[in-house]
């Protein structure tokens, strides 16, 4: 079998030449293109990484920092200071006095300090009682306290009622 010589002759060779070049035009239009898309995808990998990279460190962060609360919510809260306050200290005869009566109190019940919160407060009546119960002496007079409000957490505030013993 015989191939014709179509090679020869000038219109093929124009059909041949602009295959050719339509060819080299397409593969160059081709590697653009897939160039082009290939490096936005490679930029848009880079971001994801990036964004994958920052969620994965605040995700660790943030249960770090949800341990580190857990472990001070199992820690039971503990008494800090004590205060005191005189609701009627206007009453009283003599106003120098009113802090010498706040440090008798808080020498009273200094034991607390320190305790568990949840343990003091299942003894609030044994608290009020201590102070209660107690005359307490400063320059020749005894004085009788009761107690109004109690307010126990870190601090724990006592409002006390100053009455003359007699």
């Amino acid at each position: 079998m015989h191939i014709p010589p179509y090679h020869k002759k000038a219109t093929w060779q124009r059909f041949f030449v602009g295959t050719f070049v339509g060819a080299v035009i397409a593969y160059c239009l081709f590697i653009y293109m897939h160039g082009t898309m290939y490096g936005e995808l490679l930029e848009e990998n880079r971001d994801l990484k990036a964004n994958v990279s920052e969620l994965k460190n605040q995700n660790d962060a943030l249960l770090e920092d949800n341990k580190n609360l857990d472990e001070q919510s199992q820690e039971s809260i503990k008494v800090e200071t004590i205060e005191i306050t005189i609701a009627n200290e206007d009453e009283l005869p003599d106003s120098l006095i009113i802090h010498d009566m706040e440090e008798l109190i808080k020498h009273e019940i200094n034991h607390i300090v320190g305790k568990n919160v949840s343990i003091i407060s299942e003894s609030d009546s044994l608290l009020k009682a201590t102070i209660e119960d107690r005359d307490y002496t400063v320059d020749d007079f005894t004085y009788q306290f009761s107690v109004d409000t109690l307010v126990i957490h870190q601090t724990v505030k006592i409002t006390v009622n100053a009455d003359i013993a007699t």
